[in-house]
C-alpha cells in the first residue's frame, strides 16, 4: 500500500488540476483528477496557504472518470482533461466562466450559460508546435512538455489524440525523414516546430531556432503535401522561406487567407466557424451598420459584414495580417492599423463593436472609450474568463449584459471561449 492522505476532489482549478483539502486545511492541486474521485496523494509542494500533490492511486474513481484514450496519457501536458468524460468538461467550463464573472468581474444575476461543444472531441487541432530536442549521437527527442515538469519533452508521434489526420500525417512523415539526428532541419540544439494543416489536407513547417545548415528542399520534395519550410532564430523573429511555395492561402470562413507563419486562426476549425456563425448572430442584420471590429487580425468579422450591407473599420497591430487583408480588398471594409487603446476614438461612434483581444485582454483606455460612447451592441470574444471579468467590471454604468455563451475550442485542455453580448443602457437593440 502506497503511503499518502487519501482526499476526495471537491473541483477543478483554472489549469485543469483536481482541487482539494489537506487535514490542515490547506487547498491542494492535483492533476490527473476527476471531481468525485477518491486519491491517495503525495505531497511535490507545500506552501503556507495551497500545496500541489501527485496522484498516487484512484482509491475510488468518481462518475465522470473516465479510462484516458490517448496513449501518452498520464506523461504529456497537452492534455489534462481526457481522464473526464466530455459532458463533465464542458460543465466545469462552464462553471469557470460564471466563477470568474461573478468573482472578478463582481457581476450580478448572470443569465443563463449556455455551453457549445466542440463537433469533434479529439481530432481538432489543425496547428501544433511541439519541441525539439538534439541529445547526444543522432538521439531527438521531439513533442510536447511533460506535465508539470516542463523541462523533459515526451516524445509523440502523429497518433497523438488532439491532431487532425492531415496534421498527424505530415509530424509522422517528417520525423520519418528528417534523418539522423534530425539533421535535415536547421542547426540547433533546441527547435520549435509549428506544423499548420491546410483544409486541403496540405501544410506547412515553421522551424524556430536555427536557420543554417539543413536539407529543407529535400524535405519539401520527399514529404507528399509538404508545401513550405520557414526558419527563423528565435521564436517571433521575422521567419524566411528556406524551402517550397511563399504564397499560400486557406479557404476560412467563405474567406480566401493568404497564408503565412504567424498568421493567427483558431486551431479548430469545426469549432471556429461555430463561434464566427455565433458572433455575427449577435450582431444582427449588418445592412447600414456601422460596426468596428477591435483586434480584427485578417478581419474576418468585418469583411463579412462588409459584403452584406455594413460599413466596417478593423484595427489591427500586427503589419503581416495587415498586409494579408489589404491584399484582398473588400469594398466597405478598411483597416486601422495600431494598438487598439491609441485608434478606437477614430472608429467611434459604431452601432456594433466587436472585440477579439488576445488572452491578456484589452488594454487600458479601451474600455474607457466605450463607457465615454457606448454602442448600442457590444459583443467581446474572449479567451480568458478572467481577464474577461475584469473588462467587463470596467463598463458598469454604460452597459448591461444580454447573453453569455461559453464555446469549446480546446477539448481535453481547461482552455475555453466565450462570447459575451452587451447592450448600451437605456438601448432598445435586441
Amino acid at each position: 500500500m502506497q503511503d499518502g492522505p487519501i482526499l476526495e476532489i471537491e473541483g477543478l482549478s483554472s489549469e485543469g488540476a483536481g482541487v482539494s483539502r489537506l487535514p490542515d486545511g490547506r487547498t491542494v492541486f492535483i492533476h490527473r483528477t476527476v471531481p468525485g474521485d477518491r486519491v491517495r496523494i503525495e505531497l511535490t509542494k507545500s506552501k503556507k496557504r495551497w500545496a500541489r500533490g501527485r496522484l498516487l492511486e484512484v482509491v475510488e474513481p468518481g462518475p465522470a472518470r473516465r479510462e484516458p484514450p490517448c496513449a501518452y496519457a498520464g506523461r504529456c501536458g497537452g492534455c489534462t482533461l481526457e481522464q473526464m468524460e466530455y459532458t463533465t468538461q464542458l460543465e466545469a467550463k462552464q462553471t469557470r466562466i460564471h466563477d470568474a464573472l461573478t468573482r472578478i468581474g463582481g457581476l450580478e444575476a448572470l443569465p443563463a450559460i449556455e455551453m457549445h461543444a466542440s463537433p469533434r472531441e479529439f481530432g481538432y487541432r489543425n496547428r501544433a508546435s511541439f519541441s525539439l530536442v538534439r541529445g547526444g549521437g543522432d538521439r531527438v527527442y521531439a513533442g510536447f512538455h511533460a506535465l508539470e515538469d516542463p523541462g523533459r519533452i515526451v516524445d509523440l508521434a502523429g497518433d497523438c489524440r488532439l491532431l487532425e489526420a492531415s496534421l498527424g500525417a505530415l509530424w509522422d512523415e517528417l520525423r520519418d525523414r528528417w534523418g539522423p539526428g534530425a539533421a535535415r532541419l536547421p542547426d540547433g540544439r533546441r527547435l520549435r516546430l509549428t506544423l499548420r494543416s491546410l483544409s486541403d489536407g496540405t501544410g506547412f513547417l515553421l522551424v524556430e531556432g536555427g536557420v543554417e545548415g539543413g536539407d529543407a528542399a529535400a524535405l519539401v520534395h520527399e514529404i507528399e503535401g509538404l508545401r513550405a519550410v520557414w526558419a527563423a532564430p528565435e521564436q517571433g523573429d521575422p521567419p524566411v522561406l528556406v524551402a517550397g511555395e511563399e504564397a499560400l492561402f486557406e479557404h476560412w470562413y467563405g474567406e480566401r487567407i493568404p497564408i503565412r507563419p504567424g498568421a493567427f486562426l483558431q486551431v479548430n476549425r469545426d469549432a471556429a466557424e461555430h463561434l464566427h456563425d455565433i458572433v455575427l448572430r449577435e450582431v444582427g442584420r449588418p445592412r447600414g451598420l456601422r460596426v468596428l471590429d477591435a483586434y480584427c487580425g485578417f478581419g474576418v468579422y468585418g469583411r463579412r459584414l462588409a459584403r452584406h450591407g455594413a460599413s466596417a473599420v478593423g484595427i489591427e497591430l500586427d503589419p503581416q495580417a495587415i498586409l494579408m487583408g489589404r491584399a484582398e480588398v473588400v469594398e466597405g471594409f478598411e483597416f486601422l492599423e495600431g494598438r487598439v487603446e491609441d485608434r478606437i476614438a477614430e472608429g467611434l461612434p459604431a452601432d456594433r463593436v466587436i472585440l477579439n483581444p488576445p488572452r491578456a485582454g484589452v488594454e487600458e483606455g479601451v474600455m474607457e472609450a466605450l463607457s465615454a460612447q457606448p454602442p448600442a451592441r457590444l459583443i467581446y470574444v474572449s479567451c480568458d474568463p478572467a481577464t474577461l471579468a475584469r473588462d467587463l467590471a470596467r463598463l458598469e454604468g454604460a452597459m448591461r449584459l444580454l447573453r453569455v455563451q461559453g464555446v469549446d475550442l480546446f477539448p481535453q485542455t481547461p482552455h475555453v471561449e466565450t462570447v459575451v453580448t452587451l447592450e448600451a443602457l437605456g438601448s432598445e437593440e435586441r
